[in-house]
């Protein structure tokens, strides 16, 4: 099994924990966490990404910019540690999408039961496969729905975190309401648009921005 690794969650992780720590120390406690995550009896091969610049998506939000709302410094060990997991662990840069994207075109060019996502990233659970979330220790599988009634709940409630706005006042219960009984991606869509009040081009913004990508260059689309 391909374990497809969240390497962006390790820097940031491994960085704060690091803050009073010297470099010698945060590269340590960055190897042995990765040492941790590839020796699972379930991992054959492993690969890491990490986002790199140019995200497109700055270029289609209009509404509010793009993870305009982060103003926390990064971690003091950041592009120490980020340098570290290229040289030594052979993780890959992403150009123009963020490292969620390309674990997203990895996992739809593959059979379901050859990789596991490993990562405490929620926006993941989009994607169908094994994930495995390394601070509770859990392994878990998601299926085709469950991922598409995933992303639809966050175009319900947006993300706070990459500063998209989603409905107001409409958190995960109240989406859950919305989408309850909704088996198809297409019913799913329908009850979405109703909740934006039709409003087509503000859905597809918040969309497009929170889609992570199952093939190169996609953008999401409303399904037909």
């Amino acid at each position: 099994m391909l374990a497809l690794i969240d390497a962006d969650i390790v820097c940031y992780r491994i960085g704060f924990a690091s803050e009073e720590d010297s470099e010698k120390i945060a590269l340590h406690r960055a190897g042995e966490f990765m040492e941790e995550l590839v020796m699972k009896p379930y991992v054959g091969e492993y690969k890491g990404f990490l986002t790199g610049s140019n995200n497109y998506r700055h270029e289609i939000a209009v509404t509010q910019p793009y993870k305009g709302n982060r103003k926390q410094a990064k971690p003091k060990h950041y592009d120490l540690l980020r340098e570290y997991l290229v040289s030594a662990w052979g993780c890959e840069v992403s150009d123009g999408e963020e490292a969620d994207d390309v674990i997203g075109i990895i996992a739809y060019s593959m059979d379901v039961e050859d990789y596991i996502i490993m990562s405490i990233d929620k926006d993941l659970d989009m994607i169908r496969g094994w994930h495995y979330n390394f601070i509770k220790d859990r392994k878990y599988l998601i299926d085709e729905r469950e991922a598409m009634l995933k992303f639809y709940t966050q175009c319900l409630t947006g993300d706070r975190v990459d500063n998209i706005p989603g409905i107001h006042g409409i958190g995960p219960k109240k989406a859950s309401k919305i989408l309850e009984g909704c088996g198809t991606e297409q019913e799913m869509y329908k009850a979405v648009l109703e909740a934006y009040d039709n409003n087509e081009e503000f859905l597809c913004e918040n969309a497009r921005l929170l889609w992570i990508r199952r093939s190169k260059s996609q953008i999401w689309r409303p399904p037909k």
